[in-house]
């Protein structure tokens, strides 16, 4: 079972020395640079994110951003400007989906094609943007395609991106990247039994069968884990499953339950992603997550504590996955999660504005919906919002997304930045400067603000200095911190009732706690290995429609609000 309260506990004791982040990922996300997929607004969009080590810095590559990212400590990352695509390929789709690996002292690096057109790209030196192509093309191609070198000098590729065919794995030349026989059938989805891989917002529209895409392999213990994106990468439930086997083209056997999956909160969805390892050997998964508003394929990148367990079970700990997170530093269980225990201050709480745009209200901008934002009316210096914490509180952090409302660009930009400042106030009258971003010059579209040292505010008011593109608009003002009252009351009555009808569903349902304001649901195939989390605001029911029909499962619950979480009730069993 994934830990929180002890860990809480522990994360403020550390709290002075460790850095945090917080999901979406502040990266400075180009633009779709596909015309007909703006038609309802320009807006920022990637997904499909890859991340490799390599000399100790990690690497990040996504789809069309016309370039990559390095970090030294996965919170700062710069931007590299590069085209993978040869100039003559008169395609927008630069680098869609690729595959990135660390082979020795060089990086491979492929896009997604169908055609005999891109190269396999290679670099002893990424950092400083030196490429050469190792291939002209790789004539085998592959949508979604991943690489996979395993430690007896043998090397593979997967791909697929289908809802009518499987994933597809092949063994190359490790020289000549050419195939060694012929392409092998991985995995095809079952939805018939396994529930969360059912197509639709929440596993329930059938009009589609779902996709399966996002290959990825990992090696652990002699086992080899394919993971798989599915069932759709517009949907809340997108997801990353696995596989497990012996040799790296199976057979595999499915694991019942997402490896990574992000059902409720701020930003939703947890698929198509990567497993990588930090300079202490922790596992960690990069997934796609969505806002689908502008488009389907508008999307972001978020990063989750992972590992395996015991028995050899791959996890991903997504429990309140878009709450400020501790950083690595140093070797870590991830059993225990690494939430830092700042609570948001601000949901559904009282905001001020200097103007409105239209239907997009202030309130939006507390709601904790990355689909929803205010706009004021223009991106005029001066304009502000200020959202009131309702008592006098402990601020820690505070989230700034950004959204794209009359945003006028196609494709990455690379000389564009947000200005603002940040100011708090005990009382609304009197203000002090929390942050001072006046004269920033970077893209920041989900800034972060860790504050160095933690500030006492009932009113945090964000005033506009500089926008990039469009108005200034805000999906998320997201403030967090610690209240100064209780923590809610334990769950007490909590049910999941399961029928022969279709064991992939349970409608859940429990007696609200007076002062949550959300809830998590944690659930699995094992008492002690209740892995995937549902986080519930404003109500006391949820319908479920992911478990694995030839499995029983473990349900708890725990109530959320400002100061903190409850304990959680009592582990109970679904049949």
């Amino acid at each position: 079972m994934i830990l929180i309260g002890s860990a809480m506990m522990l994360a403020f004791s550390l709290q002075s020395q460790q850095k945090s982040y917080c999901n979406p990922i502040n990266l400075d996300y180009g633009y779709t640079p596909i015309p007909n997929f703006s038609e309802w607004g320009r807006h920022r969009a990637t997904a499909d994110p890859v991340i490799v080590t390599y000399k100790g810095d990690y690497y990040l590559f996504s789809t069309n951003q016309w370039g990559y990212w390095w970090s030294s400590d996965m919170l700062n990352w710069n931007f590299v400007s590069r085209k993978f695509l040869k100039p003559w390929h008169n395609v927008y789709d630069e680098l869609c989906a690729p595959a990135a690996v660390v082979i020795g002292d060089t990086m491979l690096v492929f896009g997604s094609t169908y055609s005999r057109n891109f190269p396999l790209w290679m670099s002893t030196n990424p950092k400083g943007n030196e490429w050469k192509e190792a291939l002209d093309s790789l004539d085998i191609g592959g949508w979604d395609p991943a690489f996979f070198a395993d430690d007896d000098g043998r090397f593979y590729m997967y791909n697929g991106s289908s809802n009518r065919y499987p994933l597809y794995g092949v063994e190359l030349n490790r020289k000549t990247f050419q195939p060694v026989g012929t392409r092998k059938e991985m995995y095809f989805l079952e939805d018939w039994r396994y529930g969360w891989q059912r197509f639709g917002e929440y596993m329930d529209n059938t009009f589609l069968d779902p996709f399966i895409e996002g290959a990825w392999m990992t090696k652990y213990n002699g086992k080899y884990y394919l993971q798989y994106g599915a069932p759709g990468t517009e949907m809340s439930g997108y997801a990353d499953g696995v596989v497990v086997g012996d040799s790296p083209l199976g057979p595999f056997t499915p694991q019942s339950d997402p490896l990574s999956m992000k059902l409720g909160g701020f930003a939703r969805g947890a698929g198509h992603g990567a497993t990588y390892q930090d300079p202490w050997k922790n596992w960690w998964h990069i997934s796609t997550m969505g806002i689908s508003v502008k488009n389907t394929f508008e999307r972001r990148n978020g990063i989750w504590p992972a590992g395996f367990d015991r028995d050899g079970i791959m996890y991903c700990n997504t429990a309140f996955g878009d709450y400020p997170h501790y950083l690595p530093d140093a070797e870590a269980n991830h059993l225990e999660s690494r939430f830092t225990g700042w609570m948001l201050l601000n949901y559904k709480k009282p905001v001020q504005v200097s103007s409105v745009l239209g239907a997009y209200s202030a309130n939006h901008a507390v709601d904790e919906s990355i689909k929803t934002y205010w706009s004021a009316a223009s991106a005029s210096k001066g304009e502000w919002i200020q959202t009131d914490l309702g008592e006098l509180s402990t601020v820690y952090a505070v989230q700034i997304n950004y959204a794209d409302q009359d945003a006028e660009f196609l494709g990455k930009q690379t000389a564009i930045y947000h200005q603002y400042k940040l100011h708090y106030s005990a009382d609304g009258k009197k203000w002090q400067v929390l942050t001072d971003k006046s004269t920033n010059r970077k893209d920041v579209p989900h800034d972060y603000v860790e504050l160095a040292a933690p500030v006492k505010a009932r009113f945090i008011k964000l005033e506009n200095i500089h926008m990039p593109t469009g108005k200034f608009a805000v999906s998320g003002l997201r403030v967090f911190g610690k209240g100064n009252g209780n923590a809610p009351e334990p769950v007490k009555t909590f049910m999941v009732l399961r029928t022969e009808k279709d064991k992939r569903s349970a409608y859940i349902k429990w007696k609200p706690v007076d002062n949550a304001y959300a809830y998590n649901i944690y659930y699995g195939t094992a008492p002690d290995k209740l892995y995937n989390c549902i986080m519930v605001h404003d109500a006391n029911e949820y319908y479920f429609k992911g478990m694995d029909a030839m499995k029983v499962y473990y349900y708890t619950i725990e109530a959320i609000n400002e100061n903190g979480v409850s304990p959680r009730f009592r582990i109970i069993k679904s049949e």
